[in-house]
């Protein structure tokens, strides 16, 4: 192996050793009063689902908080609003270390990350402050996350059977207006401050359908823009009191290793057959959380 390519490959790891040593520490803080009481088994858990989280993620380029979140409110109990800030704060971790990779590839649009940045920033707060308003009330907040469960459930089943793949495009840029693309970067932070489900759901499919983004640049560029949102939005529902630190931590352990894994395998999966799987899983999360809303439970 050449120096230039160990060099590289330094430089590719460091964001995530770096990330894994700051959980540590931050566990470490936590050890002698949560951690110990949540159990071996339930730790291993939730490293086990944040790795499937990261995984599902470095293949197709989305879905870590979308399995994330169901999987600890449904299964592992967690109230809704813990769980939606659980979450977010979990996704601090793994966009900054998806984001990294991206811009070492060069794979970031600067104008639009800072335009879907300034408009993502004032939509997170905007959306952190409606959440306030709803976190109180279950139900309400259950039917808030299972219509937008709708749109990357619709989205993957779509590109899984019908469209197969992405559009290709060309360039070397993300084309739009300024104030167009700001705008839809408001709308993405307002959604990630109030359902906690980061914007690589709505990020990615926005920038391809609406702006004519390659899709190179338009992943690189969705992961850089969830770096402030996810810090912004977390580090709020962090101050409000709807994070479970440890539970996140172990999330943003797991979901950064399979994030890796993801990205280093991605070739060997068909990632529309992988979409239309998650897009039928996303699909019974949606209807599980909008049938609650009527008193209606499926298993």
């Amino acid at each position: 192996m050449s120096s230039d390519l160990i060099i590289k490959r330094i430089r590719a790891d460091a964001p995530t050793m770096l990330l894994l040593l700051i959980i540590a520490v931050l566990l470490g803080w936590t050890f002698e009063t949560r951690l110990v009481s949540m159990g071996v088994l339930k730790g291993t858990t939730l490293i086990i689902v944040g790795l499937v989280a990261g995984l599902l993620g470095g293949l197709i380029g989305t879905g870590g908080c979308s399995v994330m979140l169901p999987i600890i409110h449904f299964w592992m109990g967690y109230p809704a609003a813990v769980a939606v800030g659980t979450v977010l704060f979990a996704v601090i971790f793994t966009a900054v270390s998806g984001g990294y990779s991206h811009v070492l590839q060069r794979n970031v649009d600067r104008r639009a990350f800072l335009l879907l940045g300034l408009g993502g920033l004032g939509g997170v707060v905007l959306g952190s402050w409606l959440f306030m308003l709803v976190s109180a009330q279950t139900g309400l907040l259950g039917m808030i996350l299972g219509l937008f469960f709708l749109w990357p459930a619709i989205r993957m089943i779509y590109e899984g059977v019908v469209q197969r793949t992405m559009p290709k495009r060309e360039g070397v840029s993300i084309q739009g207006s300024g104030r167009s693309i700001t705008v839809f970067g408001s709308v993405v932070g307002i959604a990630t401050g109030l359902a906690g489900l980061g914007g690589g759901y709505a990020l990615v499919p926005g920038l391809v359908y609406l702006f004519g983004a390659p899709v190179y640049l338009t992943m690189g560029t969705s992961l850089a823009t969830m770096i402030p949102l996810a810090l912004v939005g977390g580090g709020i529902k962090l101050v409000q009191g709807f994070v479970d630190l440890p539970t996140g931590l172990l999330l943003g352990a797991g979901a950064v290793v399979g994030a890796r894994v993801g990205a280093a395998i991605m070739k060997r999966f068909k990632p529309a057959t992988l979409k239309l799987i998650f897009g039928i899983y996303f699909l019974y999360v949606s209807a599980k959380f909008i049938t609650a809303f009527f008193g209606i439970l499926i298993w």
